[in-house]
């Protein structure tokens, strides 16, 4: 069985998850990619969603503001120059 791939760093609060991936391309420029999530449980099993409840959009934010400031504090200060060409 192929073993599953996990986020470079994950944000939860509550039940609500941002999952960052980190990418890179073949000339090894790496770029994150952001996935967010509500889990939840059905029964003995624990499920996750990307649909949200409306009491739910303020922590998605907040969420995805953390993973934003993650994002920039961990790519390569190389990287943030290309960000204004």
């Amino acid at each position: 069985m192929a073993q599953k791939q996990k986020p470079t760093h994950e944000i939860r609060l509550g039940r609500i998850r941002a999952a960052i991936w980190a990418n890179q391309s073949e000339n090894r420029e790496v770029w994150f990619n952001v996935t967010v999530s509500r889990i939840y449980k059905e029964g003995d099993k624990w499920q996750d969603t990307s649909t949200f409840r409306r009491d739910d959009l303020p922590i998605v934010a907040k969420v995805v503001d953390m993973a934003y400031a993650w994002i920039w504090g961990n790519e390569l200060p190389a990287r943030s120059d290309q960000a204004f060409e």
